[in-house]
């Protein structure tokens, strides 16, 4: 498993593969740094490359290697 894969197991909250909006914001409360559902839907269409509104694995990977 890449280090990628572990990190995004780790936002994967409800384990379906891909990261939300909601899960995002779930996120980001839990480490302290609260953003709105509006920040959090603007940061994964920067990242989503396929367009479904949600980012997957090969998308964090991306972003991690910029």
């Amino acid at each position: 498993m890449s280090d990628y894969e572990t990190t995004f197991k780790l936002l994967d909250a409800d384990g379906d593969g891909l990261i939300s909006p909601d899960e995002l914001v779930r996120l980001m409360d839990i480490l302290g740094q609260p953003i709105t559902i509006e920040r959090a839907e603007a940061a994964v269409k920067q990242l989503d490359l396929d367009g479904d509104g949600l980012i997957n694995v090969q998308e964090l990977g991306n972003f991690l290697d910029w």
